[in-house]
């Protein structure tokens, strides 16, 4: 694969990929995020000699992911794809809120340089881990000239940031690029660009970063499913205990139970800004009645609820 062999900079988070287990057998009941990121490379020989960079930013099990973790490494990122030497830069992360952290960075930071983000399914003392070849690839699509944007490589499959989908707890093939399908894919150590790289710009929010990373606290949004027999007792209790926003994960095309759609509408009544996603994985929210509650459209309920943290931070102020 052509390299601009500008420097290659690994930052880590933990998750399965840096994850260890008692047993090369077992791929369940794992200490994730045991290994920093220096130990990640050290166990990839195809990288050595390359010009690399590893920084450990968190070693923690990405279902526990903070906001302060998503400051900083939203902060280190900037800092290093802001280095002229620097050709892209790669994100060793959990695999159960990859898609979310994926979308976060492609909000605020919108990158003209690549981005690319891999995790793992087994630990890394599996018999067969994953998550070497993942490393092995994310590096060589962040050196590929031309490429840019926050991408997910895994599998030998690049995703943009705002088509993954987690679609499996277990198999190493857990991911989806959704209804957009692949952005790229790696063939024998080559990249097949099957459509153009995703442009973005960064949201207004990115200006917040400072104080984020500072300790500002984040706005205050949950994600709220309907369901057979739902009432509207979750959103009462959600708003009353002072939360901003709302995602409703509707059935189906975003269909929400009418007890549901009620209470969310006396929650707007208040000043609650409310989104209606769909809690299928693909397809998310097409057309929908006058009445219906706002639709958050080809988002998931996780980045609605990013949108919505980013927009009541810019309206803060």
């Amino acid at each position: 694969m052509p390299s601009t062999e500008g420097v290659i900079v690994i930052l880590g988070t933990g998750g399965t990929i840096a994850g260890t287990a008692a047993s090369a057998t077992q791929h369940t009941g794992y200490t994730a995020g045991a290994l920093g990121a220096e130990a990640l490379l050290a166990a990839v020989p195809a990288l050595q000699g390359r010009p690399l960079e590893a920084e450990s930013i968190a070693q923690i099990d990405s279902s526990n992911m903070d906001g302060a973790t998503w400051a900083r490494l939203a902060t280190r990122c900037a800092t290093h794809l802001a280095r002229p030497e620097v050709a892209g830069v790669v994100v060793t992360h959990g695999t159960d809120t990859l898609e979310e952290t994926a979308y976060w960075l492609h909000r605020v930071l919108a990158p003209q340089k690549p981005l690319v983000l891999t995790a793992a399914m087994r630990p890394a003392t599996a018999l067969s881990p994953d998550g070497p070849q993942n490393l092995f690839d994310a590096v060589n699509v962040a050196g590929t000239p031309g490429a840019r944007g926050v991408l997910a490589v895994l599998g030998g499959v690049v995703v943009g940031a705002a088509d993954l989908r987690k679609v499996h707890g277990y198999r190493v093939d857990a991911f989806s690029a959704g209804d957009a399908g692949p952005m790229a894919l790696l063939e024998d150590g080559r990249l097949r660009l099957l459509r153009p790289w995703a442009e973005g710009t960064p949201h207004a929010a990115a200006a917040h970063l400072p104080g984020l990373l500072a300790g500002q606290p984040w706005p205050l949004v949950d994600v709220v499913t309907s369901h057979a027999l739902a009432d509207g007792r979750v959103v009462e209790a959600l708003v009353a205990a002072g939360s901003r926003g709302l995602v409703v994960a509707g059935t189906g095309n975003g269909s929400v139970h009418a007890a549901v759609k009620a209470a969310a509408e006396r929650a707007m009544a208040q000043g609650v800004r409310v989104l209606r996603a769909s809690r299928c994985q693909l397809g998310g929210v097409v057309g929908g009645a006058p009445d219906d509650l706002p639709s958050a459209g080809t988002l998931t309920p996780v980045q609605a609820r990013i949108e919505l943290m980013l927009d009541l931070l810019v309206e803060a102020g």
